[in-house]
C-alpha cells in the first residue's frame, strides 16, 4: 500500500501522457492522414498511338494505324530487346533442333548436317530450316563422327571401339581397325591420317591410309607420347600432323609431320595445353595455350605455318578462349565463342568453364582487330561454332543442351 501511495502521482502523469498521445493519433487519422485514391479510368485517345493488335490466342497480327508511341517513348525498340541481326549487343538466338544432336558440320549448301542420337539417323537442314534425312540407314549409339571435307562420308565411332567409314552417296560402309584413333581426312577426302595404338608402345604409330583403311603406311613411331600427337591434315596438303614436347612449364616446342619424311622446322610456343586449327588455305595455324602469365587460362595465338614460313608472324590475339571454340569463315576472318569470365586454372582444368556464358567475337587476322558481334539471347556454353562461306548465319551448339542454334550475321 505504501508503494502505490508513494508513486501515485507518477502513475497519474504517465496515464495522462498516454491518453494525450492516443487522442492526438486519432485526430491525425481523422483529419490529416491521406485517403486512398482510386485509379482513374483510362479512356483511349482518339489521336494517340496504340500497341500492336493481338489476334486469336494472343498472336500479334498487326499494329495500330496511328504513328504515335507510348507516352515517354519514341517508338524505338527497348535497348534490352534482342536484335534480329548481330550488331554487338543482345542478339536473337534461334534453336534449330528440338533435341540434342551430335557432331554437326557445315553441309555443301551452307546449311548444317548432324547425327541425331534420338532416332539414330543423320540429317541435313535445308534452306527452309527443315531437317531432311541423309540416309534411311539407322546407326545406333554413335559416340563420335569425323566428317570428310567433301561432307559425303564420315568415320563413325562406337563406344565399344568399333569404327566404320560410311559413304552417304553410295550407301556403302567399310569397317576400320578398332585400334585406329584420332582421324583427320585429307583435303580431297580420299585419305586419312590417324594414330594406330597397339598394346605394345613399340607398336604405336602415326600412320596414313586410304579412307577405306587400305594402303596403310607408317609415318612416325609415337610410343607412349600419343596424348601429345595431333593428326590434322592441312588444307594445302603439306602437313598431316603435329606433336609437342615440353621445353619448360610455360613453353612447348611444336613439330610438324609431312607425308614423305620432310624435315620441317619446329616452333616454340608460349604455353601448354596446345589446341590448333588450320586456316582455310593452310598457311596459318590458330592455336590456344595457357601459362602462368595468363593465370593458367587459355589464350589465342596465330602463327604462319607453311613449309617455308613455320613460326613466322606469331602474335597473340588477346582473347581468352580455346581454339576449338573458334572457326575460320575465310582465311582472314575468324569467329570465336569467348567466355564472359574464367576461373583461374581453366586452361589446365577445362571443366571449370563448363557453366560459363559465352559471347561471340569476330577477328580480322589482317588488321588484328577483334570485336564483340553478338551476345546470344540466352546463357549458352558454346561447344562448337560454324560459319558458312556466305557469312549470313552463325551456327553453334550449346554444351549443356547439345542443341543447335542460329544467329543471323547479315
Amino acid at each position: 500500500m505504501n508503494f502505490f501511495s508513494r508513486y501515485k502521482k507518477i502513475f497519474l502523469i504517465l496515464g495522462f501522457l498516454i491518453l494525450v498521445a492516443l487522442i492526438a493519433y486519432l485526430l491525425w487519422s481523422l483529419f490529416f492522414s491521406p485517403s486512398p485514391t482510386t485509379p482513374a479510368a483510362v479512356t483511349p485517345s482518339e489521336t494517340g498511338g496504340g500497341l500492336p493488335i493481338a489476334g486469336p490466342g494472343g498472336e500479334i497480327t498487326g499494329q495500330a494505324t496511328t504513328t504515335g508511341g507510348l507516352p515517354g517513348t519514341s517508338g524505338a525498340p527497348s535497348p534490352n530487346e534482342p536484335s534480329q541481326v548481330a550488331s554487338g549487343g543482345i542478339t536473337q538466338t534461334t534453336p534449330l533442333t528440338p533435341r540434342p544432336i551430335t557432331n554437326p558440320t557445315l553441309s555443301k549448301n551452307g546449311g548444317v548436317q548432324y547425327y541425331n542420337p534420338g532416332d539414330g539417323l543423320f540429317y541435313q537442314i535445308d534452306k527452309n530450316g527443315n531437317a531432311v534425312a541423309l540416309s534411311d540407314k539407322v546407326f545406333h549409339n554413335v559416340q563420335n563422327v569425323v566428317w570428310a571435307p567433301t561432307k559425303d562420308k564420315a568415320i563413325i565411332e562406337y563406344p565399344d571401339g568399333n569404327k566404320i567409314l560410311y559413304n552417304f552417296q553410295t550407301k556403302q560402309q567399310v569397317t576400320l581397325p578398332a585400334h585406329w584413333e584420332d582421324f583427320s581426312f585429307s583435303p580431297t577426302s580420299g585419305q586419312i591420317v590417324s594414330k594406330s595404338l597397339g598394346l605394345d608402345p613399340e607398336n604405336r604409330w602415326l600412320m596414313v591410309s586410304s579412307d577405306d583403311g587400305s594402303q596403310a603406311k607408317t609415318l612416325e613411331n609415337i610410343g607412349t607420347n600419343d596424348k601429345t600427337v595431333y593428326p590434322a591434315w592441312s588444307p594445302n596438303n603439306q602437313i598431316v600432323a603435329m606433336y609437342t614436347q615440353g621445353v619448360d612449364f610455360n613453353r612447348q616446342e611444336v613439330f610438324f609431320v609431312g607425308l614423305n619424311g620432310e624435315n620441317f622446322k619446329s616452333t616454340i610456343i608460349e604455353g601448354r595445353g596446345f589446341e590448333g586449327q588450320w586456316s582455310t588455305t593452310g598457311d596459318r595455324l590458330l592455336y590456344s595455350v595457357y601459362s602462368t602469365d595468363t593465370n593458367l587460362n587459355p589464350q589465342l595465338w596465330i602463327v604462319d605455318a607453311t613449309a617455308d614460313t613455320i613460326g613466322q608472324e606469331r602474335r597473340g590475339i588477346g582473347l581468352s578462349t580455346w581454339a576449338d571454340k573458334c572457326t575460320f569463315a575465310s582465311n582472314t576472318e575468324v569467329y570465336c565463342a569467348v567466355p564472359e569470365s574464367l576461373e583461374k586454372g581453366a586452361g589446365m582444368f577445362p571443366e571449370l568453364a563448363d557453366k560459363t556464358k559465352d559471347n561471340l567475337y569476330r577477328i580480322n587476322l589482317e588488321t588484328g582487330a577483334k570485336e564483340l558481334i553478338a551476345i546470344p539471347s540466352g546463357a549458352y556454353n558454346i561447344s562448337q561454332i560454324m560459319v558458312p562461306a556466305s557469312d549470313n548465319y552463325l551456327y553453334f551448339t550449346d554444351k549443356k543442351t547439345n542443341q543447335l542454334y542460329q544467329v543471323r550475321l547479315r
